[in-house]
């Protein structure tokens, strides 16, 4: 559509519920026509995702989500931002060391994207993690994760197998750059 002006204003919103992860807030906005409307927003401070993998295997994790009422969801390392002052490849490089006891040598952002933005500001940092070697870091979080060493030459498989849009844009990108 040419010629429509997006632009908008925001008019200022109040918060209606307040969590350890995310807050929901009731904001307005005025658009450049004049209109004004109300949305719902969750905000949250944002997450890292690793697609972390050797010669061999490519390094996921299976563990429950009971948002979705999924027992053993399979996906790539990742978690929130939410150390004060980490950036985001630090926060990536925490995270691998936490999930699968691992660290890389070798670190390549791919991309950065809004998880679901119609609802949600969060937005998360998917990073490439190679030359990996053993590390271990502490995670005071009470995680239910099995590490599972996939077999890099089973990509497809993965990608079969997976329902998580974090992990499906890491696996994807990887499969990509691997048959470039």
């Amino acid at each position: 559509m040419s010629g429509v002006d997006r632009g908008f204003e925001p008019l200022g919103g109040e918060t209606v519920y307040q969590g350890k992860i995310f807050e929901v807030r009731v904001e307005r906005f005025r658009h450049a026509d004049g209109e004004e409307v109300t949305r719902e927003i969750v905000r949250h401070g944002g997450a890292v995702a690793v697609v972390a993998h050797d010669s061999e295997h490519l390094w996921l994790v299976r563990q429950p989500r009971e948002a979705v009422a999924e027992q053993e969801l399979l996906e790539i390392p990742a978690g929130r931002l939410d150390v004060d002052g980490e950036t985001p490849l630090q926060a990536a490089q925490r995270e691998l060391a936490e999930e699968i006891g691992r660290g890389a040598r070798s670190w390549e952002p791919i991309l950065s994207y809004y998880s679901s933005a119609g609802m949600t500001d969060e937005r998360i940092h998917l990073f490439l993690a190679t030359d990996l070697y053993d590390s271990e870091a502490d995670s005071e979080e009470n995680e239910r994760i099995e590490i599972v060493p996939w077999p890099l030459a089973e990509l497809d498989t993965a990608i079969e197998e997976c329902k998580d849009a974090k992990t499906l844009i890491g696996l994807l990108w990887l499969a990509r750059r691997l048959n470039a």
